[in-house]
Formats: C-alpha cells, structure tokens, sequence
C-alpha cells in the first residue's frame, strides 16, 4: 500500500513539474526590423540630420567669432573685449541650450512614433506566443532570462507576424 502511494505521489509531482516554455522577444530588434519601424527610423533621422545641420551652423559660427576675437583682443579696449567674450559665452550658451532642446524633441518624436507600433505589437506578441505554447513571454532587455530550462526566441516569429498583419507604407 505505501508502496502505491508513493508512486502516485511521485507520478503526480513529476506531472505538476511539466516542462514550462519561457518566450523571449527583443522589442528594439522588432522595431529596427519590421517595415514601419524602418520608416520611423527614416524619419527620425531625416529630423536628427536637419536638426544636427542647424547646429553645425550655429558652431560655425562661434567658432568664426572666436577667431576674430583672437585676431583683434591685442588691439581692443578692456570694455570692447570683455563685451566680446560675454557676446561669445551667450552664443555657446543658446548653442548648448538648443542642442538640448532639439534632443527632448527628437526623443519625444520617437516616442510618438514608436506608440502605435508598440501598441499594435502587444496582441501580436500574444497570438505569436500562444501559437508557439510558452507559457510566459519576456522582453529580452527589461528582463534578460540567464537560464530558463526550455526557451525560445519568439523574435523573428513576431517581426513576420507583424509585416503581414501592418504591412508597412
């Protein structure tokens, strides 16, 4: 009798313990992948290089001003030098000041941007995961899985999903 039952227990406790299936996705990988992350990519580069030509100007020209200053600060009074420097400290000041401002408008453009792909790519995630029978699914980078004794990358299963379900523009 105990003989039984410790082999139902042991039966019943290998069955609880039946292998479980870890998804992995890399989220960044998807985005750079799939056409409309490509063409988010596009533009937020098209942005970046505007914005970094804009600045190249502005640089341009402190650095012209800078020169200037060099040749002529041995034959300028104290006041003219001084009002000099305080007009070249301004310039880089703005500089440095719209360098930060075209940063938080060029990360909150990709943030836009990014929303709705990430926003259609949750369900799709889900439908991928559950044709592949994980049980849970994690982000490669918010949560880096050092072992899990079965796992499997869902990644390229999801970008194909994804470009048939969105084709793209």
């Amino acid at each position: 009798m105990k003989l039984v039952l410790g082999l139902m227990l042991l039966t019943f406790s290998f069955s609880s313990f039946a292998e479980v299936l870890v998804g992995l996705v890399d989220i960044q990988k998807i985005i750079t992948t799939i056409k409309e992350g490509k063409n988010v990519q596009k533009a937020l580069e098209k942005s970046f290089n505007d914005k970094k030509g804009m600045l190249k100007k502005d640089e341009d020209k402190i650095k012209k001003a800078q020169e200037d200053y060099k040749k002529q600060s041995m034959v300028l009074a104290e006041a003219a030098r001084a009002n000099k420097e305080r007009e070249m400290q301004e310039m880089m000041m703005k500089l440095q000041n719209k360098t930060m401002e075209y940063q938080r408008e060029i990360q909150k453009m990709e943030q836009d941007m990014k929303k709705p792909i990430l926003d259609k790519l949750r369900p799709i995630i889900d439908e991928v995961s559950k044709a592949n029978n994980v049980a849970m699914t994690f982000e490669l980078s918010a949560a880096p899985i050092v072992y899990a004794e079965a796992k499997k990358d869902l990644t390229d299963d999801v970008i194909k999903a994804y470009d048939k379900k969105h084709p793209g523009k």
